[in-house]
């Protein structure tokens, strides 16, 4: 008993099931997990060391070095890069994309342990792991932006609200940025403490002995044993300013606030501004549970901030600046109205090519299998996202192929006597391992996205688990509800009436039959026109633009700054202002300018939270600054980038200025060049040519390099001589300059649960100035003296690069460039490319370049891909080989592969589509449906081999049965991809372009391909062939 007969002769049981999966599905579907992207795994850590007062070159040679040749040791490691600045050393490491998510936590321990053990850092300095959270994305952020309150005040209330946010089911963290730390600091005047024979040493010792918080023991007292707390912690400012300090001998005492100036304030320079539409704000950042619904979240954050609207007081304003719910939620309505489009289509291709009856038993197969997979998507914890809904729809045409080939079959039995059941069963034992066979030959197409080890395989490999379940499903049902309905509702003679779809179908079979008989009477002609048509194509292919991935077409452009290192981050401020009133007097939508800016979100110093995939923040330093624009939409994206790119050219051209869309991809640039080797002098004149290369190159803007120019440092060049004689150390200068510049803790003051430090540091007067700093007083730690700095040391001005970056132990320069809306970034290195191979040449030994952005993506994420594509192929040939036991008619089906590429490149280039990673998925898609429709047909001519005289009758007999189904199937698959192109978004249009086009010249090239090529193979010849016209009846 087969599947038919099964679900025909237990038909109750058939309805059961069938109900049940209706069921499951639709509750499957409420609960699905939806998100932008389907959850990918990021294996990249950091590891932070501070160096205080370090030059980069120390960083690197004391710090660095050492943390990067510990690293190496891991077998995991992909690649390891670092950047060392003043103070501070950055080790990033990332690993081979085989490492599986389970095992990650084990790697960094033990990477961790080995940082612990490394030898030779120095004092002080402990480098601290970071694995956690990176690349986590913060995809909803709040703004609580002021109108007269202080930042203290703010905090307070965005502690509260976050106290609420981090509570709701759906949120995993919820960052705050813009915080201004509190400190109490005490300012003094070494001059003024000099008059009262005090130091700042002695100063803060006498602070840190009044200012105590610690037990004074315990003491019986009968039966009891009480605890003594002495007082003497500060608990208000007031308690600090009258603390008393001994001077002189120690016999008077003076307040301190008349002696140093005592006030309550925020950390001076501040880390992170953040600003709301220009006004001081504090941003709150809310990251998704794993695997959980970011629309349900964002809707929870809606519940939150509508209760807060009602209570906050007046000059405090909470809202939304960007919300990837809301994108998330836009697109997957627009995905799904897209999938019922497609469907629709597909319903409605099926009636008016097959009539009412026969249409709705093919069609019925639609919602059905949709439904199926929703519900085994729910059981495996598949979410809905783009690209599952993609790979629905691109699945759509295909899973109805299995359908028509089953009713085809049966309609064809049925009409030649057989009864229904008998057809039904007949056409199951028939088409069961064919249609298997295409089932699992397409599916393998997709199998390299699975395996493919890279993120974007992590991204696109839901797309073969979601075309499997969907074919699967499709043959499944086909061979027992679709063979089911055939049996219960397919009536032969119902629809006989021929319809204007049966006459222009018979007329195209008539035309079909005129090409077949030309093409096999001159099979070597059309064969080679074929296989020249393709060699044309090969050269097509290199006319059209690459482009790795779109941009995304969220309503949102960001623009980074950076200045100069070492500008501070007043001057930044100042800039980001400026931009800020051009966006409100230019750009805001108002009443009289429908589109354009809505609101922005300015941080300056250090950037937000990554919240979206296409943002990557760059390093945080005061030169810094990154605005999150959103608009009124997305189709005037590209206008407000212009005209904020006009501006900041003409207003700052000396100010790195990059506006752009945020990068579908996962960021980065497009154009990368790193240049690598010893000395950082002749690493910027090689940069320096790559630079000025670039920019002779039409497309590229924003061109710039990741050192940046050198910066001016003063080297307090002590002479050991003087100071011995003076009686200072080395250690007493670098302590004296500590405290007048940086200021130093020394200690804490308590307010209500807040621990403020407070700060020791000389007054404004001796920070600001070079003369204050060469008349600063050196004091001696061990005899109370004091010296001018002038005399024991000279300030020597030097020039240093402000960091050092390097990738894999090597130092690295890279030198990056942005496209123009008109520029390609492939053209540009095709251009660039054979110039650095020439330049490499004449460079110092030692020296190199590597390519990094699209290139480096590109050969990363399709390599990644390409690797496994052998794997698919050899499944697919093996599968071919169980279909056919034949070499000739496995050959023949896998030909059929690269002929289909004729038609994407014809697609592409008619449709000015550029080639990148979805298109390239297209390509794959394509592969499985041709492979498919050649299995169909060689099968079809082996069992009408078996049926008729004359083989070849046997051949045309087979391509003019075969046409129908082929055709209809074609079109379903393309008509049904017309919603994902046009409304699907740039990032599938290539897609959908390339399997349309390439799907319509391919089914083409295929119904003349291979009957001509199995002619050839098989030695059949046609030269005094006479056609059956009754052929064209069956």
């Amino acid at each position: 008993m087969n599947l038919t007969q099964f679900s025909i002769e237990k038909n109750r049981i058939t309805y059961t099931v069938l109900a049940v999966i209706v069921l499951l599905g639709v509750s499957l579907y409420q609960s699905l997990s939806r998100d932008s992207m389907p959850p990918y795994t990021i294996r990249v850590a950091t590891i932070v060391s501070q160096f205080p007062g370090a030059s980069p070159e120390r960083v690197e040679l004391l710090v660095t070095d050492k943390i990067e040749k510990v690293v190496q040791e891991l077998p995991e490691l992909k690649e390891v890069s670092s950047t060392s600045r003043t103070g501070l050393s950055i080790v990033s490491v990332s690993l081979k994309d085989i490492v599986k998510p389970k095992d990650l936590q084990s790697v960094w321990d033990r990477l961790r342990r080995k940082i612990d053990a490394v030898q030779g850092l120095p004092d002080n300095v402990t480098p601290n792991l970071n694995d956690d959270g990176i690349g986590e994305v913060y995809g909803i952020v709040v703004g609580l932006k002021s109108d007269g309150f202080s930042y203290a005040e703010m905090k307070e209330y965005a502690d509260d609200l976050k106290d609420d946010l981090i509570k709701l089911d759906n949120a995993a963290k919820v960052e705050v940025g813009g915080i201004q730390e509190e400190r109490v600091f005490v300012e003094f005047d070494n001059a003024r403490l000099k008059e009262y024979g005090l130091t700042a040493n002695k100063l803060q010792s006498s602070i840190a002995s009044t200012n105590i918080l610690s037990s004074g023991g315990q003491i019986n007292l009968e039966d009891e044993r009480i605890v003594l707390e002495p007082t003497g912690n500060f608990n208000e400012v007031d308690d600090i300013k009258k603390t008393l300090v001994p001077v002189g001998d120690g016999s008077q005492v003076v307040y301190l606030e008349d002696i140093t100036t005592v006030k309550k304030g925020y950390i001076d320079p501040p880390k992170q501004i953040v600003q709301v539409n220009g006004l001081n704000a504090l941003s709150l950042h809310i990251s998704l549970i794993e695997g959980a619904n970011i629309v349900r979240l964002g809707e929870e954050v809606d519940t939150v901030l509508k209760q807060w609207e009602e209570k906050l007081p007046i000059g405090l304003e909470i809202s939304r600046l960007s919300s990837l719910d809301a994108y998330v939620d836009n697109s997957i309505v627009n995905f799904i109205s897209n999938l019922m489009q497609s469907i629709a289509i597909v319903l409605l291709v099926m009636l008016v090519f097959l009539g009412f009856r026969t249409g709705f038993i093919i069609a019925s197969l639609v919602p059905i299998v949709t439904i199926t997979t929703l519900m085994v998507m729910g059981i495996i914890d598949v979410g809905l996202n783009q690209v599952t809904l993609a790979a629905l729809i691109m699945a759509l045409g295909m899973m109805v192929d299995n359908a028509i080939v089953v009713s085809e079959s049966i309609m064809v039995k049925m009409e030649q006597g057989v009864s229904a059941k008998k057809a039904a069963i007949d056409s199951c034992s028939e088409l069961f391992t064919p249609l298997l066979i295409s089932t699992l030959t397409t599916s393998a197409a997709f199998l390299s996205f699975y395996l493919a080890e890279s993120i974007m395989g992590d991204i696109t490999g839901p797309i073969f688990v979601v075309i499997t379940i969907a074919l699967v499903s499709s043959w499944f049902i086909s061979l027992t509800v679709i063979t089911l309905f055939c049996f219960l509702f397919l009536k032969i003679g119902v629809d006989k009436k021929e319809s204007f779809i049966d006459k222009l179908i018979n007329n195209l079979k008539v035309y079909y039959k005129d090409l077949i008989l030309f093409a096999l009477s001159r099979k070597a002609l059309v064969l080679l026109t074929i296989f020249g048509a393709f060699i044309v194509s090969l050269w097509g292919f290199t006319k059209i633009e690459f482009l790795f991935f779109p941009d995304s077409d969220r309503n949102m452009i960001t623009i980074n700054i950076n200045l100069p290192q070492g500008t501070k981050i007043e001057r930044t401020q100042e800039l980001v202002k400026e931009i800020e009133v051009f966006i409100k007097d230019s750009l805001q939508v108002t009443e009289s300018r429908l589109n354009g800016v809505s609101d922005w979100l300015s941080y300056i110093g250090e950037g937000p939270e990554s919240y979206d995939l296409g943002y990557n923040p760059d390093e945080a330093n005061s030169s810094y600054a990154h605005i999150l624009v959103n608009t009124s939409d997305a189709t005037v994206n590209q206008y407000l980038i212009n005209k904020l790119d006009d501006y900041s050219l003409k207003s700052f051209p000396n100010a790195d200025i990059k506006v752009g869309p945020l990068g579908a991809g996962g960021g980065g640039t497009p154009i990368e060049i790193k240049v690598q080797g010893k000395d950082p002098d002749q690493l910027a004149i090689l940069a320096e040519t790559v630079k000025q290369k670039l920019f002779s190159i039409s497309g590229t803007k924003n061109i710039k390099d990741d050192w940046g120019p050198k910066s001016k440092k003063f080297v307090i060049d002590i002479d050991q001589n003087k100071a011995q004689i003076a009686g200072v150390t080395n250690q007493d200068i670098a302590t004296s300059l500590q405290t007048v510049l940086d200021g130093f803790n020394t200690g804490s003051y308590r307010e209500n649960d807040k621990s403020i430090p407070i700060i020791m540091r000389g007054d404004a007067s001796q920070q600001q100035t070079l003369e204050s700093l060469e008349t600063m007083n050196i004091y001696s730690q061990n005899s109370g003296k004091s010296v001018p700095l002038l005399q024991v040391a000279n300030l020597v001005p030097q020039w240093q690069y402000t960091k050092i970056k390097r990738l894999d132990l090597d130092r690295t320069i890279n030198v990056s460039s942005e496209i123009t809306d008109t520029g390609n970034a492939s053209a540009i290195m095709n251009e660039v490319t054979p110039w650095l191979d020439e330049q490499t040449q004449n460079w110092p030994a030692g020296y190199s370049y590597q390519l990094g952005g699209d290139a480096k993506s590109t050969s990363e994420n399709m390599g990644a891909v390409i690797s496994y594509l052998p794997l698919s192929g050899f499944i697919i040939f093996m599968l071919l080989i169980i279909q056919f036991n034949s070499f000739r008619k496995t050959t023949m089906v896998l030909l059929t592969i690269p002929l289909a590429i004729i038609g994407v490149v014809i697609g592409l280039l008619v449709f000015q589509e550029p080639f990148g990673f979805m298109p390239f998925l297209g390509v794959i898609s394509l592969a499985g449906i041709v492979i498919n429709n050649a299995i169909v047909l060689i099968d079809r001519i082996e069992i009408e081999i078996k049926t008729k005289d004359k083989v070849q009758d046997a051949v045309i007999a087979a391509c003019l049965q075969r046409f129908r189904p082929i055709l209809l199937a074609t079109f379903t698959t393309v008509l049904g991809l017309i919603p994902l192109y046009l409304s699907g978004g740039e990032m599938w249009e290539g897609m959908a372009v390339g399997i349309m086009v390439g799907l319509l010249f391919g089914t083409i090239i295929t119904l003349v391909f291979i009957p001509s090529f199995f002619s050839v193979l098989y030695k059949v010849d046609y030269k005094d062939y006479t056609f059956n016209k009754d052929l064209l009846e069956n």
